[in-house]
């Protein structure tokens, strides 16, 4: 049995850790051949690989990025449902022997891991992203890390807060979902969590803050990269596109402070966290997750449970079949940001 292994997308903390358990279970344990194609798709389309083996990912656990590199490149041209050509994929495919493909990566990832089980081709998907929105796993590794580092950036923004009475805005990512915003302002305390599942209006965000005011406290408000106030056709963009055609969201921190200090009276101060959040080693959660999720992909190839994503279900990783997570975001529901607005407001 012969394998690639390949990260598409954004890096992830836990992507090496992962890597290293698919390989110390395939190579050692089941005795399969594997190897590692550089830089994503890339690799793959231009025969840049390397050998995988217990050798190669020695000491890998705690090291952040991933040595394969990673990339949005595409896999092949078209979308499920299109007149998909193949063709090209198959014949490269065929012309490494391999058997099987295992992915790393998010929702852009997994679709295209769907795409090609549909077309015969054997694969299996292994969730990592920091924004925790794939749908079909509880976790995805990298999450952790992310919460982890956000949530002491809120720590510190706190007492330089509190020490000119200032609103401190910290903008975290998650694009589309709210899971980093939510999970570090519950970690850090902040009284103000603004996700990009619940736009809420200037004047309810002001209303906020100016009742930590009155309480005699500095408010701290954790605001995702795709919040939208009431009323705003889009969510606050950079310059440019990513590699997936999308706009590149970011800086809603940055006019939201201004707006805070001109409405509510308090003088407000904006921190975007940015690629912090997917820098270092891992959290030691997210190591052993990703460690479990590279050995339980390993095991589904040994018993031929192509198709189907290594998630987390509870306490155990389990295989969900790529038909059921297809072209779904995993968004935080409505009853939790309920309950925080209940508890942190």
């Amino acid at each position: 049995m012969k394998l690639g292994v390949l990260c598409s997308g954004g890096d992830s903390p836990g992507m090496n850790a992962a890597i290293r358990g698919a390989v110390l279970r395939g190579v050692d344990v089941h005795g399969f051949e594997m190897i590692g194609f550089m830089d994503g798709w890339r690799g793959f389309h231009e025969n840049d690989w390397i050998q995988l083996d217990r050798l190669a990912v020695r000491g890998l656990s705690p090291l952040g990025g991933v040595i394969l590199g990673t990339s949005r490149v595409a896999p092949f041209v078209g979308r499920r449902g299109d007149d998909l050509d193949l063709t090209e994929f198959r014949k490269r495919f065929a012309s490494y022997g391999l058997d099987g493909l295992l992915l790393i990566g998010g929702n852009g990832t997994q679709n295209v891991a769907g795409m090609l089980s549909e077309a015969g081709i054997p694969t299996i998907g292994l969730p990592k992203t920091i924004d925790n929105d794939l749908a079909g796993t509880d976790y995805t590794f990298g999450f952790d890390t992310a919460v982890s580092i956000a949530a002491e950036a809120i720590d510190r923004l706190r007492t330089t807060g509190e020490s000119h009475r200032r609103c401190m805005v910290l903008e975290v990512m998650g694009r589309d979902a709210g899971w980093i915003a939510l999970h570090a302002g519950m970690a850090g305390g902040a009284q103000v969590m603004l996700l990009p599942e619940y736009p809420e209006t200037l004047e309810q965000v002001c209303e906020w803050v100016t009742s930590v005011r009155d309480r005699g406290r500095s408010s701290l408000v954790v605001v995702a990269e795709g919040f939208k106030l009431v009323g705003a056709d889009h969510a606050v963009t950079r310059e440019g596109l990513d590699g997936f055609g999308r706009p590149r969201l970011g800086g809603i921190a940055e006019v939201l402070a201004p707006l805070i200090e001109q409405v509510a009276g308090i003088e407000a101060r904006a921190t975007v966290l940015g690629h912090v959040q997917r820098g270092g080693s891992p959290t030691a959660f997210d190591r052993v997750l990703a460690t479990r999720t590279g050995t339980a992909a390993a095991d589904a190839v040994l018993g031929g449970e192509w198709g189907a994503l290594a998630a987390l279900r509870g306490d155990r990783i389990e295989m969900v079949p790529f038909t059921e997570i297809a072209d779904r975001l995993k968004v935080v529901p409505e009853e939790r940001y309920a309950a925080v607005r209940l508890n942190f407001g």
